[in-house]
């Protein structure tokens, strides 16, 4: 099923031809922080499927991995769409909060589970990862 979300004002929209019956949840301060959040919900979708249009601003970062991640968000309300790392090869990870279909949509494993914070708990059946896997 093809997905298809906006940023809070409506400006940016994403359009996403892959299908998903999944998404993964991420506790790293990378994402908290672009988020607003204790946490961000993703998916890994391959780019050649991904179709953002409108203002977006772009933000480099070194990970914890090393590796340089490209943030991208409208460049008018500040909603984060998405971000790039060469970690994801061919893909890049959308932010599901733009969709109201992953509403209803499983979280399939957790990621950066070392910096969740304490008070929220594992999420039942989701795969739990300390870092990346």
């Amino acid at each position: 099923m093809p997905f298809k979300g906006a940023c809070l004002c409506g400006q940016t929209t994403i359009d996403v031809a892959s299908d998903h019956a999944d998404q993964t949840l991420c506790h790293c301060w990378d994402c908290k922080q672009t988020s607003g959040s204790a946490f961000s919900t993703n998916i890994l979708a391959p780019k050649k499927d991904v179709t953002i249009k409108g203002p977006v601003k772009k933000f480099d970062i070194k990970a914890a991995s090393g590796n340089t991640v490209t943030r991208v968000f409208c460049g008018e309300c500040g909603s984060a769409i998405s971000h790039l790392s060469v970690a994801f090869g061919d893909a890049q990870a959308i932010q599901t909060g733009n969709f109201r279909d992953f509403a209803e949509i499983p979280i399939a494993a957790e990621l950066w589970v070392k910096d969740r914070f304490s008070a929220i708990p594992a999420i039942a059946d989701a795969a739990q990862f300390n870092t990346m896997p």
